[in-house]
């Protein structure tokens, strides 16, 4: 018999909602509102014809692991926000890095723990 995970209290504060994990469907709603689109957040058709194949291109193989093939093409060391604050060229695949799957979740939660809306 599969064991059943205890309820919590939404993670907004003030918020008496009981949810499954972190925030209840309402807050996780706003969030998603609040967070736009990729095209908003700027990932656009530069992105996908410029960075995300030369950086899978580059990296066939993730990066951190060396052990399986590169998903996605994440930006590093800096992010997306601060190249372009730095007036770089964002979608330039010189500042991103091949990853799989499970090893670019740990570094997105590693450097993002609170998202972009932070």
């Amino acid at each position: 018999m599969a064991r059943r995970r205890a309820r919590t209290v939404c993670s907004v504060p003030g918020c008496p909602q009981l949810t499954d994990s972190g925030r209840c469907a309402q807050h996780r709603a706003q969030a998603e509102r609040q967070r736009g689109s990729a095209r908003q957040r700027g990932y656009g058709a530069a992105h996908e014809q410029r960075f995300r194949p030369g950086v899978l291109a580059r990296d066939p193989v993730c990066v951190l692991c060396q052990q399986a093939p590169s998903q996605h093409a994440d930006h590093y060391p800096r992010s997306r926000r601060e190249l372009a604050a730095a007036g770089l060229n964002p979608d330039d695949p010189q500042y991103g890095r091949g990853l799989c799957q499970p090893c670019h979740a740990r570094a997105t939660a590693r450097h993002q723990p609170g998202g972009w809306n932070a």
